[in-house]
């Protein structure tokens, strides 16, 4: 296919490209390229500031990354842009996910136990709360369809923060969905650093788990693995807390994007739905564990 003008002019090609846009992205434009060097994938992608997404952070972060073994490398970037290598792989779905808590648990604590060596500049924290509480405000001001339920958002989102634990603070990658790990013949690669930065390492562990609709027995091997030991009850609250806070913010993302994104063939309204539905079964599960503190 003929590629746009905004890829044929990057200067970092060997002989002429050739390739094709990868699907599945819900907010950048992506492309695998090829020429004479080998494979690369463009990410074209603009700051957000509504969703606090930060390119040169992103960029610093996808570096870091590759230093520390779980990216490929940044082969050029610029404003709006960045290029990575390709790597010859497997996409990840909910189901792989589901398989082997044991195998991402490993993989989250070498990343959250290396990272931060690689990272350099301002500290970026991310609190999904904060995330949520913002959203909420961005959502009030632009008239969002779903403005009348944001009081009960903001509730049931401080009851949720309200039972999280200490942990030591690390370096997270926020956006664990399943696609954006990837899996070749001998490892697994994380991807897209968008929402990199410190936190809590249980917004991770409960991103895993909601974001593949974990069943509790491999929720709680995830966890066992992570932490070492069985964790107490205080523990897996919290987990199943951030869980359905994991939803929320990624609901309030689809909603908020409906307003500031127009990334072509995404459906954001249903995006939403569909985290909420989640998000009632798993709030549901969490009152009947916990009380009715969360209703």
């Amino acid at each position: 296919m003929t590629l746009p003008d905004k890829i044929l002019e990057l200067p970092c090609w060997s002989g002429p490209p050739s390739g094709a846009p990868l699907e599945g992205g819900l907010s950048n434009e992506i492309w695998k390229i090829t020429d004479d060097a080998g494979d690369h994938v463009v990410r074209f992608g603009a700051d957000y500031p509504v969703h606090h997404v930060d390119r040169a952070r992103e960029l610093m972060s996808t570096r870091a990354a590759h230093a520390a073994g779980f990216s490929p490398a940044v082969e050029y970037a610029a404003q709006g842009v960045m290029v990575t290598g390709f790597v010859q792989s497997r996409t990840w779905d909910a189901a792989d996910m589901r398989r082997d808590p044991a195998r991402v648990a490993d993989l989250l604590k070498r990343f959250h136990n290396t990272m931060a060596a690689n990272v350099s500049g301002t500290a970026y924290f991310f609190w999904v709360f904060h995330v949520i509480r913002d959203y909420a405000r961005t959502l009030a001001n632009g008239n969002s369809r779903f403005a009348a339920d944001l009081p009960g958002y903001l509730e049931l989102s401080g009851q949720l923060e309200a039972a999280q634990v200490p942990l030591p603070i690390v370096f997270a990658h926020n956006d664990l969905l399943p696609a954006n790990i990837l899996e070749d013949d001998t490892r697994l690669w994380l991807i897209d650093y968008e929402y990199a930065g410190y936190s809590t390492p249980m917004f991770d562990l409960a991103g895993v788990a909601s974001n593949s609709e974990m069943e509790p027995e491999a929720a709680q091997e995830l966890l066992t693995h992570y932490f070492g030991a069985t964790p107490d009850r205080a523990m897996v609250r919290a987990f199943d807390a951030m869980q359905c806070a994991s939803l929320l913010r990624e609901a309030m993302w689809a909603m908020v994007s409906e307003l500031h994104l127009n990334a072509p063939g995404v459906d954001y309204v249903a995006y939403a739905h569909e985290n909420l539905e989640r998000l009632a079964a798993a709030r549901d599960r969490y009152s009947s564990l916990y009380g009715k503190d969360v209703s």
